[in-house]
């Protein structure tokens, strides 16, 4: 929103030698965000001349130019100027293209020293064997218009000026305009009216409301008829609640724009088209009040305002043919549509130059039919922006008659007296505010006076209740006051952002973190501890990513949830597994030189295992029943949470200059078995299979004999296929599993201060004997005494036989009350030893 401070300086107290910085300061301190300053670009000594002396002279160039005497100062006066090219005489010789004017006119001189839009600097040269001391200006050289061949003659304007007159005053090109930026919840800033009152608020000092200097005509004989008939009113709000139609007679649509109102539009982003449409975008700026102008003769029986009619189109002033929709709000006359309301009118019904009688609409319309429209539509304009935020439903009879006077004191034309309102207008409802709420809750002790006086300011209606609680009456333009903590917000606004203290609320006893949330917390903070760094990626993926990564080998057809409107044609479904889009994040950081890469990523994935979505949606503004948020539910596909790694290149140095360890398979396994740790599970560590996993280097984990997840080595061909390095490994948790799992604490256990006994046994199984099947059995059958089994060795080959191999591996025994004898961990090894040859015919190796 662009605001003329010439403009503003009317209805508020603003300095007249204030900036635009100093307004946006002002009004940042009640929440109006600032954005830049716009000025007119013109500067220096720019006069009104009149001709003295206009001679033609042919050139060579088949152009003829004229040579003028221009006076620049009052007769009977000298020139007060002084500079490179200033003519101490107030007369000054100038060369000029154009021949719109004749001896005699009032035209605009930029003299030596001014400056134009562009940073064009005007000075004295030698031009068509003459010295060019200034130049006649175009409206174009000015900036306030496109006229670029016909210079401005100010006589065409109304306007006869003394010669020297300060023709930036006078057109009013010297005035400034602030830009802020409006949030959608404040819709009544979009006027001068609206931030005039901010203004008023942020320094404490007198506001003049435009609408109070405006009198609406009251008893006026009835006017053009309209019908409101609205039958698919959307949420049972009705489209148009209120309706005022004026009309004035005897109108020149061709009169010029005045200088000040054309130069104000201008300053607030509006470019001038005719004093008509000029008018209406005046109105609205200074009221908020979108206006809609009919040619009267062009209208055939009454106006109406109803939904479209199925198959109607409508050509818009844009002159682009719209086909409507029936839940559009249309205005129509008996031949059908002639405006979208609230949105933007209709090309059959434009006021043109010949119009003679112009019908006034102002109205108040349904913020979400005119959002709507103007979204199916994609139809943006200043009109919709105000209608669909809200506007003042008690402004229409008052905009209307600002118009009519504008009308009947530019373009000469004459009130009929004829006044149509229709409908009754919807004002916000009263709202019980506790006058404490407001210290509970931004922690300031308002007092009960301080607060009727915050809302007091805000055009509110306050009375007391015996109950102690406040009655509020919003005022009509503040449709976004519906509750009290809406008050509370304009409490807080008002008396100061500044004044809340800084400062973290004490939470309630008992509440905190669940312990799932703290489980979730324990794990990421380890991992990070450990070396992995976090990444977040979008849970869009291809149906083929999803196909390799997110089931197994020989597994069914994986069910997906596919995307009505996905963000790109290639990512139509939503992820069930987490390792493309961690991978993804790998290959981008390998691109770009990071090859030592260990990520980790948590997030959901989806699993529809039944019935997707609903049959409808339920309507807004009502609770729909348990029955239908329960239908709903039954929709949303299961949604685990899932948790993966994926490492490549070296992990971190010990020492500097030391040499690094290639990250590889064991990497992935070890940070599956460091997530189990911190929340207290055993994870099974078994040989697996994947087609997306290295045949060979594929662990299947395991808890309590359920599959949670896969760790490993990604298959050669997929590295190469996903142009990641060889040797990445990945590893994909069910995190939501193992956090359900854990049972609470873990307990440490006591550390004996007896000395272990380690011995070490080499097993002679087949090839299809896995690491973790052997290591588990040893567990068991070792006894109590064993207190840990490592795999130090696997061998196959020479001495072995075919179709077998040998893994050898340490057992470490201790006892929590004595001295262990070799004895006793022998005969342990042996109990351990014997299990294996009866469950995987295992053979000591001598």
């Amino acid at each position: 929103m662009r605001i003329p401070l010439s403009w503003i300086r009317e209805y508020t107290q603003f300095p007249a030698d204030g900036t635009a910085e100093d307004l946006m300061a002002e009004l940042v301190r009640v929440g109006l965000e600032e954005e830049e300053v716009h000025t007119n670009g013109l500067s220096g000594p720019i006069v009104v001349g009149e001709v003295l002396e206009k001679t033609p002279e042919p050139q060579s160039n088949g152009k003829t130019i004229n040579w003028c005497q221009v006076r620049v100062v009052a007769k009977g006066h000298t020139q007060t100027l002084t500079g490179d090219g200033i003519d101490p005489s107030g007369v000054q010789g100038v060369v000029c293209g154009a021949d719109n004017f004749e001896v005699g006119d009032k035209v605009v001189v930029t003299l030596p020293g001014s400056v134009l839009p562009g940073d064009f600097r005007i000075a004295a040269r030698k031009t068509y064997g003459h010295v060019s001391a200034g130049m006649i200006a175009s409206v174009k050289e000015l900036g306030i218009g496109e006229d670029h061949d016909g210079i401005l003659v100010l006589g065409t304007l109304g306007l006869d000026p003394e010669p020297g007159t300060d023709a930036l005053e006078l057109l009013g090109l010297s005035d400034s305009a602030a830009e802020i930026n409006v949030t959608p919840d404040r819709g009544y800033a979009f006027s001068i009216r609206g931030v005039a009152r901010e203004y008023s608020h942020a320094t404490g000092t007198d506001f003049t409301d435009p609408a109070h200097q405006v009198t609406p005509l009251q008893d006026g004989s009835p006017g053009h008829p309209v019908v409101l008939n609205d039958d698919a009113p959307i949420y049972g709000i009705p489209g148009c609640d209120t309706f005022v139609a004026r009309s004035v007679t005897g109108v020149d649509a061709s009169a010029p724009t005045p200088p000040w109102m054309a130069a104000r539009l201008r300053l607030a982003g509006i470019r001038p088209i005719s004093l008509a449409v000029d008018i209406s975008n005046y109105v609205m700026w200074e009221l908020g009040q979108p206006l809609h102008f009919y040619d009267a003769e062009k209208l055939n029986g009454p106006i109406q305002v109803r939904r479209s009619a199925p198959g109607e189109k409508l050509t818009t002033l844009d002159d682009k043919q719209r086909a409507l929709n029936t839940e559009d709000l249309v205005i129509a006359d008996d031949r059908g549509a002639i405006g979208l309301a609230g949105v933007m009118g209709g090309a059959s019904t434009e006021v043109s130059e010949a119009t003679s009688t112009v019908l006034i609409e102002a109205a108040h319309f349904d913020p979400i039919s005119v959002s709507r429209t103007r979204r199916r539509h994609k139809l943006p304009s200043e009109a919709a922006k105000r209608n669909e935020r809200g506007v003042d439903p008690l402004l229409p009879t008052t905009a209307a008659q600002r118009a009519v006077d504008l009308l009947v004191q530019l373009a000469g034309g004459t009130d009929t007296g004829e006044v149509t309102h229709v409908g009754d207008p919807i004002t916000p409802e009263t709202i019980a505010l506790d006058p404490s709420l407001p210290e509970r809750i931004v922690g300031v002790p308002y007092g009960a006076q301080q607060v009727t006086e915050a809302l007091t300011a805000v055009g509110c209606a306050i009375q007391a209740q015996d109950n102690g609680m406040l009655s509020v009456t919003p005022p009509s333009w503040r449709p976004d006051l519906t509750i009290p903590e809406s008050l509370v917000e304009e409490i807080a606004r008002l008396v100061g952002y500044d004044t809340i203290p800084s400062r973290l609320p004490v939470a309630p006893a008992g509440r905190g973190l669940t312990e799932a949330q703290q489980r979730r917390r324990t794990v990421f903070t380890g991992l990070a501890a450990a070396g992995f760094t976090e990444v977040l990626t979008y849970p869009f993926y291809s149906v083929e990513a999803n196909q390799l990564f997110g089931r197994a080998n020989g597994a069914e057809e994986l069910p997906m949830v596919r995307l009505a409107n996905p963000i790109a044609s290639q990512f139509p479904t939503l992820r069930t597994t987490l390792l493309p889009g961690i991978l993804d994040s790998l290959r981008r950081n390998v691109s770009r030189g990071f090859t030592d890469v260990a990520l980790f990523e948590a997030g959901s994935v989806f699993r529809p295992d039944g019935k997707m979505g609903s049959e409808e949606i339920p309507g807004l503004g009502f609770y729909p029943g348990d029955d239908v948020i329960e239908e709903l539910r039954a929709g949303i596909p299961h949604q685990p949470l899932h948790l993966a790694v994926a490492v490549s290149g070296q992990e971190p140095v010990d020492n500097v200059g030391g040499p690094g360890r290639a990250r590889d398979w064991a990497d992935a396994v070890e940070a599956a078995r460091k997530v189990a740790q911190l929340l207290g599970v055993e994870l099974d560590v078994l040989q697996g299979e994947h087609q997306a996993f290295h045949p060979g280097r594929t662990a299947q984990l395991q808890l309590k004999g359920e599959l949670v997840g896969y760790a490993g080595e990604l298959h050669p061909k997929v590295a190469e296929q996903q142009d990641l390095p060889a040797r990445t490994s990945v590893m994909e948790l069910d995190l939501g599993t193992l956090i359900a799992a854990a049972t609470g604490q873990t307990i440490a256990e006591p550390i004996s201060t007896f000395p272990p006994t380690t011995q070490d046994v080499a097993l002679i199984v087949d090839e299809a004997v896995t690491a973790g099947e052997l290591r588990q059995t040893l567990t068991e059958g070792a006894g109590d005494l064993l207190e840990s089994v490592e795999l130090f060795d696997v061998y196959s080959g020479e001495g072995i036989g075919e179709g077998k191999k040998s893994m050898a591996f340490a057992l470490r025994f201790r006892a929590a009350d004595r001295t262990l004898t070799a004895e006793e961990a022998s005969a342990a090894r042996s109990d351990a030893v014997a299990l294996t040859g009866e469950r995987h015919g295992a053979l000591q190796r001598g």
